[in-house]
């Protein structure tokens, strides 16, 4: 497993899964792990290093249920990905009684500087899982179409 940062503050992870690929954001709070796990979205495609934070666009989602809400947030980052050919480093990510708003930091795709891997298809039900972790830590992760 890659581990991006200190395992007592939030991060990412890639989990293999088949021909398809695991994300997972583990943090603090669900917010942050839904960012985190946006953030292993782009860093699917691309090295997240590469990816300047000079644009923002606002994401939204709206569902009672966190892990549906978790899928219907990483499809919106996904469908804007592709419809505005742009990349996200940063998702500053709040959560209100089911409704989601993210501001997504990135920048237009650079095909010769991010050299993107891979297009990603759609988030899945696959390996859906949104809880508390026994150490206080929340996990948000599922299987991504590529």
């Amino acid at each position: 497993m890659e581990d991006k940062q200190h395992h007592n503050k939030g991060h990412w992870e890639h989990f293999p899964h088949e021909a398809d690929m695991g994300i997972r954001g583990v943090a603090p709070t669900l917010a942050e792990a839904f960012a985190q796990a946006a953030m292993a979205l782009t860093a699917v495609v691309t090295d997240l290093d590469k990816v300047l934070a000079t644009e923002t666009v606002t994401l939204t989602a709206v569902d009672p249920d966190p892990e549906l809400l978790f899928v219907d947030f990483l499809n919106v980052v996904i469908f804007e990905m592709a419809n505005r050919h742009m990349l996200f480093s940063r998702f500053d990510v709040e959560l209100d009684d089911g409704r989601l708003t993210a501001i997504a930091s990135g920048e237009a795709v650079d095909v010769a500087r991010h050299q993107p891997a891979v297009e990603i298809k759609g988030a899945t039900y696959t390996g859906l899982e949104v809880k508390r972790l026994d150490n206080g830590l929340w996990l948000a992760q599922c299987v991504v179409d590529v």
